[in-house]
């Protein structure tokens, strides 16, 4: 039997490790499964048993079994807040936020008008998404309702689990990047009609930040989302003080600057707020009462300097505040990678300058199980068990010979951890996996296994 035909019984085996509870919460050992020698049954796409091998294998009924003795089995990672469009600016010199934005990213986004050039970027991203191990992704695209057809066309014909949107911009930005309240409203609808809860992709409204929509506009994507349960928001939120200034001077009538998105009805679950560095405790809790997310993007937060998250408020508060939910994220192409091992590694550094010591457990939670909660796919994604679906990496433990080396003085499956996040990066991809289908494969071939092992 095929392990790429649709539908087959398949079975990866091998160590594999998946979050069974969240530790910020719980710890970080109560929170981790770790099977050193694991199998996962998959039935047309869906995870139909995860277990030790030796407990498991007489469930073997004509799967095809694909053994990685001597790699870790994953979640997929699961990337909160990415510009697909920003592919091509990755690396230029970054200045910051305003002036990177005039400089660079509204130059780059006119050219998303034509179809054809956004598939052609659209596949590449996504491509690069395969081999960084990312499997799911909340995605930016530009004004141009062509975008946004462009990368659901390319994620479709992978069968990827992906949301995105068009981008609202009706002020503050070049005549060539702006559309209207009215006319981005229509233009959202129409794509939410052709595209949301089809396949597996899902439609996230998207104003790109307060300073660039209209208070019309602010109103009419609060209308939209409400008129759509179960799409998506997404936007930026106090990523730069020179920003949240020009928000005051705009809004002078809101509190603060998650205010102008609660006042028109952005705010709740399945939001998702790039960046929230420079939050007030009101807007904390806020952000915790109402159920909105926040995707943390550190390569691109220390690219531009921005600032530093803060992990223990968000994560590990005082007694009598409330956690919020947070995702790990890219934020391509201010970020400057697309690997999730090394923004995992980054998100160390930036909270070790906050004086939190993010643990790789956690790093990887933020990455898998903590971002799928995030985006409100909890049940589908982020975690090996039955039910969910099968979106999985293979990583390679010993992917560079230094890391060979340095594998052979590791102790214990958090040391493991620790090594990857900080010294992999995507030639550690061994293989991924797409609704149970071999979606990317290093080395280019998939020889299943028999059976019988």
């Amino acid at each position: 039997m095929n392990a790429n035909q649709i539908g087959a019984l398949q079975a990866l085996r091998g160590p594999a490790l998946t979050f069974v509870d969240n530790p910020f919460q719980v710890g970080d050992d109560q929170a981790l499964r770790y099977e050193p020698d694991a199998l996962i049954l998959i039935d047309n796409g869906v995870i139909t048993a995860f277990g030790d091998y030796s407990s498991l294998r007489a469930q073997l009924n004509g799967h095809a079994v694909t053994h990685y003795p001597n790699s870790l089995i994953l979640p997929g990672f699961i990337d909160t807040h990415v510009h697909y469009p920003q592919t091509e600016i990755m690396g230029a010199y970054g200045e910051q936020l305003i002036e990177w934005l005039n400089r660079y990213t509204f130059v780059a986004e006119q050219r998303f008008s034509d179809f054809d050039y956004a598939y052609s970027v659209a596949q590449v991203f996504l491509q690069q998404c395969l081999q960084a191990g990312t499997t799911t992704a909340s995605v930016y695209c530009t004004v141009h309702p062509a975008s946004v057809d462009a990368f659901f066309t390319a994620a479709s014909e992978l069968n990827m689990r992906m949301i995105a949107g068009k981008v609202l911009m009706d002020r503050n930005a070049p005549p060539a990047l702006t559309d209207t309240a009215s006319g981005g409203y229509d233009d959202s609808e129409q794509l939410i009609q052709k595209w949301h809860a089809k396949e597996r992709l899902s439609y996230a409204i998207t104003p790109r930040f307060a300073p660039t929509s209209t208070p019309a506009q602010l109103e009419a994507a609060g209308a939209l989302w409400k008129a759509h349960p179960g799409t998506y928001l997404q936007t930026h939120l106090s990523e730069n003080r020179k920003e949240i200034q020009w928000v005051r001077e705009l809004f002078p009538e809101r509190r603060d600057y998650l205010d102008v998105y609660a006042h028109y009805g952005l705010t709740g679950p399945r939001s998702i707020f790039g960046h929230a560095i420079h939050l007030s405790e009101a807007e904390w809790q806020h952000m915790a009462e109402s159920g909105s997310a926040i995707a943390h993007c550190p390569t691109s937060n220390g690219f531009l300097g921005s600032g530093l998250f803060d992990f223990r408020r968000a994560l590990q508060p005082d007694q009598g505040a409330s956690p919020v939910r947070v995702g790990l994220a890219t934020d391509v192409g201010a970020g400057t990678t697309l690997s999730m091992l090394r923004t995992q590694g980054e998100a160390y550094k930036i909270a070790q300058f906050g004086n939190y010591s993010l643990s790789a457990p956690k790093a990887l939670y933020l990455a898998t199980k903590g971002a799928a909660q995030a985006l409100y796919l909890e049940d589908r994604i982020g975690s090996i068990a039955p039910g969910m679906e099968a979106d999985l990496l293979v990583l390679d433990l010993k992917s560079t010979p230094l890391i060979n080396f340095r594998m052979q003085h590791c102790n214990g499956i958090d040391d493991v951890l620790f090594v990857q996040m900080t010294l992999a990066d995507d030639r550690a991809t061994e293989a991924v996996y797409i609704a149970g289908e071999l979606a990317y494969s290093r080395d280019r071939v998939a020889t299943p296994a028999p059976a019988t092992i």
